[in-house]
């Protein structure tokens, strides 16, 4: 497969943001040239990207504190949890649109009756952890409760006194200030709790948080929303991979949560989706409705050798090391010396695709044992300096290759 190691656009991007991490000082391009990451942060949380799931992708408003518990049990039930799935995230739409005479935020009474901190227990009894959404403006993106703007340091406490474990912050209504005026105020404020409380950036990649979010959360989006479409997916992946280097233990590019099982992709096409994320050390969010998981996503979800590459403790983010049209390679290192490949095929029809020793980061004439990660097979093969498969359209094959003498 012969092509350009690096796509003209990709090239113009990487050129933008050394521009850009040059006008800021204090942030470098490279992986090795970052600075210590805990400025701000020291949660001590995100050695490996979060997992779990989000209500939004599904049930968008229509939440209630019955959503919630079912989904907890059926993550445990179905034995998502035991995989690493722990995390229980409430997103928008969860409060009362006034804050009470104190300036607290409460709990919705029509919805959520027995208020977030009896939640955050029946969560933390089945081994889970309970998330909640915020924002950092003055109303949150529903526009149906109040922003955290001007309350931070109040919120933080509130949130610690329930017993959050993580939480979305969002960047709607923000009144015109910048969020690297906005986010590390709650950064602060959550250090202050004492509890240590995931922080997920949710700033859509407005100001590029990836030169700077390393220092304030746990995780920043480094895209605007994804939807349940094959285009939107691959155009939030190829977005997000663009800031590859400047993942790590304690924070991560944050593409967007999972659509896997919500109905609007093929199978081929929710493999492809779970894999890239998986590769890309993204968080792995589940969005679908768990209660009514089918077999066949339960299936994609649940690849423990696919989660594995995602929560490999040397965590970096895999990238794109060759293309040609529609055809794609991706690669990255792992822990004990293996390196992850995935061949991504964006074309119409079924295409042979190689993967290049020199590419994927193998001396040239190394015989590797290779493990393809959805057929669950390996096999040895031969120092030839490339490995090739045929890949269907809208489909992916995805190995770990780990070097033999």
């Amino acid at each position: 497969m012969a092509g350009s190691t690096i796509p003209t656009v990709k090239l113009m991007m990487m050129m933008m943001l050394m521009i850009m991490a040059a006008a800021a000082g204090d942030v470098r391009v490279y992986r090795k040239d970052l600075p210590e990451r805990r400025n701000l942060l020291a949660n001590g949380l995100a050695h490996t990207p979060p997992m779990g799931w989000n209500s939004w992708n599904h049930f968008s408003c229509n939440i209630n504190e019955t959503v919630i518990r079912e989904t907890a049990d059926a993550l445990v039930s179905t034995g998502l949890a035991k995989l690493g799935y722990k995390y229980v995230n409430i997103d928008d739409c969860w409060a009362e649109k006034t804050r009470d005479q104190q300036g607290n935020l409460v709990a919705r009474k029509s919805t959520f009756p027995s208020g977030i901190k009896a939640l955050a227990d029946y969560v933390h009894n089945k081994g889970l952890k309970l998330g909640i959404y915020g924002d950092s403006g003055t109303m949150t993106c529903s526009m149906t409760m109040p922003g955290s703007l001007g309350h931070e340091e109040q919120d933080a406490q509130t949130f610690a006194s329930w017993g959050i474990d993580y939480l979305k912050y969002d960047n709607c209504n923000n009144e015109g200030i910048k969020p690297t005026i906005r986010y590390p105020i709650m950064t602060r404020a959550l250090m202050k709790t004492g509890r240590p409380i995931f922080l997920s950036l949710c700033e859509w990649g407005d100001m590029h948080p990836a030169l700077w979010g390393s220092k304030v959360g746990n995780s920043w989006r480094t895209t605007g929303n994804i939807n349940d479409t094959w285009d939107r997916m691959m155009y939030i992946a190829d977005m997000n991979e663009y800031y590859a280097d400047y993942a790590r233990p304690g924070g991560w590019n944050d593409p967007d949560m999972l659509e896997v099982g919500n109905g609007g992709m093929t199978k081929d096409e929710y493999i492809v989706h779970f894999s890239i994320w998986a590769i890309s050390k993204a968080p792995l969010l589940i969005g679908c409705d768990v209660k009514t998981i089918t077999k066949e996503t339960l299936g994609i979800l649940g690849n423990k050798e696919v989660i594995a590459v995602n929560q490999d403790r040397l965590g970096v983010q895999a990238k794109k090391v060759r293309t040609e049209d529609d055809l794609e390679v991706w690669a990255g290192p792992l822990s004990k010396y293996r390196v992850v490949v995935l061949l991504v095929n964006r074309g119409l029809a079924s295409a042979r695709i190689t993967a290049h020793w020199d590419d994927i980061g193998l001396p040239p004439n190394t015989a590797v044992v290779t493990r393809d990660l959805w057929l669950h097979i390996k096999w040895r093969q031969r120092p030839t300096g490339n490995m090739t498969a045929m890949v269907a359209s809208h489909s992916c094959k995805m190995f770990v290759l780990k070097p033999v003498s």
